[in-house]
């Protein structure tokens, strides 16, 4: 397994109100949350590493450091970049950015994943 340092994603989606902060009680406006920005950070980072891993594996998440910088409303066009800043052995972190559709930066900080054998993660919950 390689995954090469640089490697990045962008993933576009639009906030709908099951992202809302005041859905997911995380707040009590109709803004998009931060547990939606957090989510959707932690899914482009996956994806953006999950074609260099076997069938076999994937990647959990096990840090996330982020602040939300300002609002968006519903309906809102939300774009998330993952890039991988270091890779040492089956740890890989990532610096993660979210920004609304007029191009500002809304969310931004680092998440860790590790590389798992899907299997072996799976059992060892079931003990």
């Amino acid at each position: 397994m390689e995954i090469p340092v640089g490697t990045s994603l962008k993933k576009t989606m639009t906030v709908e109100n099951k992202h809302l902060a005041r859905t997911l009680g995380s707040g009590g406006l109709d803004v998009y949350g931060t547990p939606a920005m957090i989510t959707f950070m932690e899914e482009t980072s996956l994806n953006a590493v999950q074609q260099f891993l076997p069938e076999t594996s994937s990647t959990v998440g096990t840090v996330v450091n982020v602040r939300h910088l300002k609002s968006s409303p519903l309906g809102a066009t939300i774009t998330c970049e993952a890039v991988v800043k270091e890779v040492d052995g089956r740890r890989i972190n990532f610096d993660v950015k979210a920004f609304d559709s007029a191009g500002d930066l809304i969310g931004e900080g680092t998440h860790e994943r590790f590389v798992i054998d899907i299997e072996r993660f799976m059992a060892k919950l079931a003990k």
